[in-house]
Parts: structure tokens; sequence; C-alpha cells
């Protein structure tokens, strides 16, 4: 009896033995895998701001080897263009916000058992990046018009400016001449006089 007591009792500790590691075992692998644990924006989400980078979160710490981060928009606009960052489980990349509408986050990250883990997250950008209106931008400048250039340069001022100045000279000869002519007239009547007065004494001296 005491025989096949100990004969059972090791069957039942084999047999433990093997369930605990059947339960045990396959938890290694599993746990070697890595695995998105959150985001920001989140996977679903509604932005009005866009955010200045996206970020997400693992249950492991992902290889900055083989790690590969994009974003892409409506349209497939890229949403971002620069490398990934590593902090611990987190990883990030800057975001560029293009037109509004739902954006893909697209990631490859490896985990410590050598597997790739890949997957996707999406969020909607309700306002677009902002970008000039027409009626912001600086109205053209016309080049001016040969009559508007003509305007604004106008005739030297010379030719005014001599003509002034010669209108008082043609005034001051004008009444140069006169003082002259008159002048004239006085000299005539003196001589004319005189000439009376001559031949009215001859006449004179003759009677006599």
């Amino acid at each position: 009896m005491g025989g096949r007591a100990a004969r059972a009792a090791r069957t039942w500790l084999v047999v433990l033995g093997v369930a605990l590691a059947g339960s045990v075992l396959p938890a290694g692998p599993a746990a070697a895998h890595n695995s998105l644990t959150g985001s920001n924006p989140k996977d679903g989400a509604k932005v009005a701001t866009a955010p200045k980078r996206v970020e997400l979160r693992f249950l492991a710490t992902p290889a900055p080897t083989g790690t590969k981060i994009t974003v892409t928009g409506p349209d497939d606009t890229p949403g971002s263009t620069g490398e990934p960052t590593f902090s611990g489980k987190q990883v990030s990349v800057p975001f560029n916000p293009g037109p509004a509408g739902l954006y893909t986050v697209a990631y490859r990250v490896g985990s410590i058992d050598g597997h790739e883990v890949n997957g996707k997250i999406t969020f909607t950008l309700t306002a677009g990046a902002a970008t000039a209106t027409p009626s912001d931008a600086p109205p053209p400048t016309a080049p001016p018009t040969a009559s508007a250039a003509a305007a604004t340069s106008g005739p030297p001022s010379t030719p005014a400016t001599s003509a002034a100045s010669l209108e008082p000279a043609a005034s001051r000869s004008a009444d140069g001449g006169g003082a002259g002519l008159w002048w004239a007239l006085g000299v005539v009547v003196v001589l004319g006089a005189l000439g009376g007065g001559l031949l009215l004494r001859r006449r004179s001296a003759r009677r006599g």
C-alpha cells in the first residue's frame, strides 16, 4: 500500500508539472511580441486643432532599427516627413497638417524576439491648415500708362519761367522806346524855337 501511494503521488506530481509547464511556456513568446497600447491623437478621434506630433505607445520598448511610421492625409497627402523620436516605450513623429479629412498613421516596430509588429490608427482633422485667401494677397500693381506717366512727369518748368521773365523785359523795352520818342520831340521843339528866334533877330537887324 505504501508503494502504491508513493507511485500515485509521483504520478500526480508529473501531471501537475506538465500542466504548469504548458501554462507557463506559451506565455514567454506571447510576452515577447510588441503591441500598441495607446496613441495621441487616439484611434478614431476627431480633432479641431492639429497636434505638433503624432505619438504611439507600445507594450514593450520598440527597437529603433526597423521602426517606421508614416502619416498620410486626404488624397495621399504626406502628413509627416520627419524621423521617429524614441522615448522609452513611446515613439513620435512630427505632424504636418494639410487639408481637413481622415489621416492614417501606419507603423512598423520590432519586438525583442525579432518579429515585426504592423498596424495603423486613424484620426480626423476637422479644420485644415490655414492657407492665404485671394483677399489676403496684396493687389497686383499695374504699370503706369503713357498718359499717366506724361501727367505725372509734366513739361519742364524752365520755359514757363523764361516766359515769365521775358514779359517784364518786353514791358521795360516798350517803356524805354516811348521815353526816347518824347526826348526826340523835345529836341525838335527846342531846335525849332532857337531857329525861330535867330530868324527874328536877323530881320530886326535888317530893318534897323
